[in-house]
């Protein structure tokens, strides 16, 4: 086990009827909000009106910012930026799912510096402060509500990258699962995916020598994450399944489950960024095309990891780790096609030719995230098991 350090400052209101809980909270950061969010779903579930009744309780004036797409994309979060800075907001409220609040931690960044905001994206610039930002989740997915990570895709040059700074955490995350209970079933199971990857890249990435107590956390959540999905195919209304699907995802990535792991990559988003970013995919969708062929282009490498991660999380009996492994990686391929997700890029319309094009896209991802080990052909090789 590495030495760490763990910050995380976020506060959490989890729980029913807690959206009211908004306005109490943001007055503590001012006056005047930019409320950021996607295309409307959140005027036909309620979660709009209760938001914006707590805010007027609260003498908290707003100037709403609509339209972010599932895969946010720069022009858009330069709007935001020219608004915020245009009606010299106190913060920015966040409400939707990993999307808006990816979009929303760019524009609080953006708006309290006077250069581009992709100069972040690209190391070109550090973010040390930022307009505060208070978020209502309304999909389980991302964990954006408790960490300090932004992806943003810059359309112009396809490149989707991402923002890591102390400054965009979130003052407070208002975790509702009530306000989940009408996303569709595509997107409540590219989230179970997108959770579930969050831990993989940890679990099979790490360089740490003993992880135990990371590895039973990780195993765990997995667990939890299908347990849940199971039960929302069942009943998508059902509360408990909400709630557990909700925390699951935002345990996911907000620092826990990888602390004390050591330096660790994200190698299956690195590729599948280039998926979304070219071919606009939902994210969660391109990550379970992705995470199988990984599995698969590692089983021998990393047998004996596969094998105890199918043991644990599926009960796989074989003893025989090649044999484990290789069960591991089908049934949870299995489980992906199950829940309606894809798992071939044929799927999603992407054919095998296009893979050159999407491995050199992802190459450059590959250097800047310093993945030195997934050279061209590397990740060309991952891509073309999933055809």
């Amino acid at each position: 086990m590495e030495n760490f350090v763990f910050y995380n400052p976020v506060k959490i209101i989890f729980g029913k009827g807690t959206v009211g809980e908004i306005g109490r909270e943001a007055i503590k950061y001012g006056k005047k909000a930019l409320m950021v969010y996607g295309g409307g779903s959140i005027k036909k579930n309620g979660v709009y009106s209760q938001a914006v009744s707590s805010l007027k309780e609260n003498n908290i004036d707003f100037v709403e910012f609509s339209g972010v797409v599932s895969n946010p994309v720069l022009s858009h979060t330069r709007e935001g930026i020219k608004m915020a800075k245009k009606h010299k907001v106190d913060m920015i409220i966040a409400i939707g799912g990993g999307s808006v609040i990816d979009e929303s931690k760019a524009i609080a960044a953006g708006s309290v510096v006077d250069h581009d905001v992709w100069d972040f994206f690209i190391g070109k610039a550090t973010s040390t402060e930022a307009l505060p930002l208070l978020t209502v989740l309304t999909i389980a997915a991302t964990g954006s509500e408790m960490n300090s990570g932004a992806v943003i895709t810059n359309e112009e040059t396809k490149q989707k990258y991402a923002l890591m700074s102390e400054s965009i955490f979130p003052k407070v995350s208002i975790l509702d699962p009530e306000s989940t209970a009408t996303v569709h079933s595509d997107y409540t199971a590219y989230g179970a995916v997108d959770a579930i990857s969050h831990v993989f890249e940890a679990y099979f990435s790490h360089s740490a020598a003993f992880t135990v107590v990371q590895d039973n956390i990780i195993e765990g959540l997995v667990r939890s994450i299908i347990k849940c999905e199971e039960i929302l195919l069942e009943d998508p209304s059902d509360y408990n399944g909400r709630a557990g699907a909700m925390w699951s995802a935002t345990m996911a990535l907000n620092g826990i489950p990888s602390a004390g792991i050591g330096p660790s990559g994200f190698p299956v988003h690195m590729i599948e960024h280039s998926l979304s970013a070219i071919y606009n995919i939902p994210h969660g969708a391109g990550l379970a095309i992705v995470i199988p062929a990984w599995l698969k282009y590692f089983h021998k490498e990393k047998s004996s990891l596969i094998a105890k991660f199918g043991r644990n999380v599926f009960a796989i009996k074989e003893v025989n780790d090649m044999e484990a492994a290789g069960k591991g990686i089908e049934l949870l391929e299995k489980w992906f096609k199950k829940i309606g997700a894809p798992t071939r890029l044929g799927d999603v319309h992407i054919q095998e030719k296009d893979i050159k094009d999407i491995a050199e896209n992802a190459l450059k991802l590959a250097e800047l995230w310093q993945l030195h080990d997934y050279n061209l052909q590397v990740i060309a090789d991952i891509l073309s098991l999933a055809v």
